[in-house]
């Protein structure tokens, strides 16, 4: 069921994308999305208070965190730089954690729905960005969503070594649960390594969007 939703979602915003160009729909959908995308954040802090378990833990310093806000920003503001942004490190990031999530929490508890929602809105907001806003991905854009990346994990390693206990995007150990970092090497090289794995993903990104682009009417709609 989950990957159903993960395929059937991306899969109609692509063949909907001239009925969800019309000025009306669009905008009731783009806000509908960044709403989905607030409240998954705005109900998982929450989740935290009310449990008693709020801590600095619970700050949006992972990667698919930052996702779903500037995924939201984005689909309301329409930002071109930020959509470089969220276009590249939103895939990427959400695709990683629904392909090995690291998830402690099992059907049907509130964590399961939320992470699940939550990537895939991701993904949802990166693909409405580039099928129905047109978005044009170019070596640039994939350049400033790598300094990017970069730029937001300062603050999640400032965190992780002032508290010690907290393991932000993954700089400070690998996740307990199985991920993409298993096949690379121990603490802290791996974090070398994963330099290397992040720039062949974006350009394989970047390649698969322009053959997308130049193999189909993408480049001619209007």
């Amino acid at each position: 069921m989950v990957w159903l939703a993960t395929l059937a979602v991306p899969a109609a915003i692509v063949l909907l994308r001239q009925p969800l160009r019309e000025p009306g729909i669009n905008k009731a959908v783009r806000y509908a999305l960044a709403a989905l995308l607030a409240a998954c954040e705005l109900s998982f802090q929450s989740w935290y208070v009310l449990t008693g378990n709020w801590g600095v833990h619970a700050l949006p310093l992972q990667l698919c965190s930052m996702m779903v806000l500037l995924a939201a920003v984005l689909l309301v503001k329409r930002n071109a730089k930020l959509g470089d942004v969220v276009f590249f490190l939103g895939i990427l990031g959400a695709l990683q954690a629904l392909l090995t999530p690291n998830l402690d929490y099992s059907f049907p508890h509130f964590r399961y729905f939320h992470f699940y929602i939550a990537h895939i809105g991701i993904i949802a907001a990166c693909l409405f960005w580039a099928a129905v806003e047109r978005y044009r991905p170019s070596f640039k854009s994939a350049a400033r969503a790598y300094v990017w990346l970069h730029l937001l994990a300062i603050p999640a390693a400032i965190v992780n070594t002032a508290t010690g206990t907290t393991n932000f995007m993954f700089l400070a150990r690998k996740p307990d649960t199985v991920s993409l970092l298993d096949l690379l090497g121990p603490w802290p090289w791996y974090l070398l390594q994963l330099e290397l794995v992040v720039i062949a993903l974006i350009l394989i990104l970047l390649g698969l969007m322009k053959t997308i682009e130049w193999s189909t009417n993408w480049r001619n709609e209007k």
